[in-house]
């Protein structure tokens, strides 16, 4: 297995942990009740359980991007020192960003961000050049 996939294996995992913080944080707020419901009436949430949920969604598209581009480096062949750093980067930036949009890390949150944005459109760069 390439490094970059083992990172992309390794950030689904993030994921996954991402999804069960939040939930727990999230059925504190509404109760089990609730999220056990059918959510016929929407309760937004709020405080540490609203800024996880965003975490959670933004780690969401962010995968939308890092995944096609770890196929690319991957499936090409092109797999190097230089994409595996970038994988491990955005890998880096990704577990940051979570406690950063917890704890409302501003503007640490953005830069986070960008940096895991910016490793992933570098190794799609690599690719192709």
């Amino acid at each position: 297995m390439t490094p970059e996939l083992t990172v992309l294996a390794l950030a689904v995992l993030l994921q996954v942990a991402q999804y069960a913080i939040f939930s727990i944080t999230a059925n504190l707020q509404v109760g089990l009740g609730y999220s056990t419901s059918p959510r016929d009436e929407h309760r937004p949430l709020t405080g540490l359980a609203g800024r996880l949920e965003r975490a959670l969604k933004n780690h969401f598209e962010a995968l939308m991007l890092f995944a096609p581009a770890v196929l690319v480096v991957t499936v090409s062949g092109q797999s190097g020192g230089f994409t595996a750093g970038c994988a491990w980067v955005y890998l880096s930036a990704r577990i940051l960003y979570v406690p950063s949009y917890a704890f409302g890390w501003v503007p640490w949150r953005s830069a986070i961000w960008a940096v895991g944005f910016f490793a992933t459109l570098a190794m799609l760069l690599a690719a192709l050049l």
